[in-house]
């Protein structure tokens, strides 16, 4: 399965730029002009047969906004993205192997930064050395404004959709609800947050360049996948909610 839809998604895709060169190789003549609502129509169409995981229809480089972050997570830097992926490690170790305490680390460091620049500034008077020039820090407003913003509206979109799942509105939201807070439970029953951090931020890291490698086998396998859930879905309907009495079930619906 997952090699024809390979072999499908190659040729859709082959098709698609060469009718793309066509649509921008075309003069200016009537005739083509004509045509080129034909050749998009028929780029589209071809496009739209392409299954995509989660119905994506632009690249995974794309998704994640482009530019230096989608280079990051799509390791288009190794270097920074090694560097990432090695400080975020650092730090789990420190904390989580070494039982290192937030607190204890942010005073040491403080202590130190403090107690070399102290003694540098002192001392180079009498070694005849410049004092060390120590930056002005300010959070810029804007940026603090813009961060609280976003923050506001993840918040707020968030209740909305508690408030719509537990109006008993939408029981497939629901259902999707509970068993994402299920598996969330398990994971914290296994997993301190700190670890769970750590193997969501690693996983942020190299599920999308796996995915952008392989999209093409985890497409075909998601397309499979999601046939068979709609499947078990459909049986679950006939024999579950089907049987739901007509007043809760219009009030779902409503």
């Amino acid at each position: 399965m997952a090699e024809e839809h390979e072999k499908h998604g190659s040729a859709a895709e082959s098709l698609i730029d060469k009718i793309t060169d066509k649509f921008h190789g075309s003069g200016s003549s009537s005739s083509d002009s004509d045509n080129d609502g034909d050749l998009k129509s028929a780029a589209s169409a071809v496009k739209a047969k392409i299954y995509r995981l989660f119905g994506r229809e632009k690249p995974v480089h794309k998704v994640f906004g482009g530019g230096k972050p989608a280079d990051i997570f799509l390791w288009r830097d190794k270097k920074v993205t090694g560097g990432v992926i090695g400080l975020a490690t650092a730090i789990w170790v420190l904390f989580e192997l070494l039982e290192y305490h937030l607190l204890t680390l942010v005073c040491h460091i403080l202590i130190l930064a403090l107690a070399v620049t102290f003694l540098w500034s002192n001392a180079s008077t009498f070694i005849n050395k410049s004092q060390p020039k120590i930056p002005e820090i300010a959070l810029p407003q804007d940026v603090v404004l813009g961060v609280a913003s976003a923050l506001r509206t993840e918040i707020n979109s968030l209740f909305a959709l508690l408030r719509v799942v537990a109006s008993g509105r939408d029981l497939k939201k629901f259902l999707a609800v509970i068993a994402g807070l299920w598996i969330v439970s398990i994971l914290g029953s296994c997993f301190n947050s700190l670890t769970l951090f750590y193997i969501c931020f690693v996983l942020l890291h190299t599920v999308p360049v796996l995915y952008e490698k392989y999209e093409d086998q985890v497409d075909a396998f998601a397309e499979k996948a999601e046939a068979e859930f709609k499947k078990q879905y459909a049986v679950f309907d006939a024999k579950v909610l089907s049987k739901i009495p007509k007043g809760l079930k219009d009030k779902k619906l409503a």
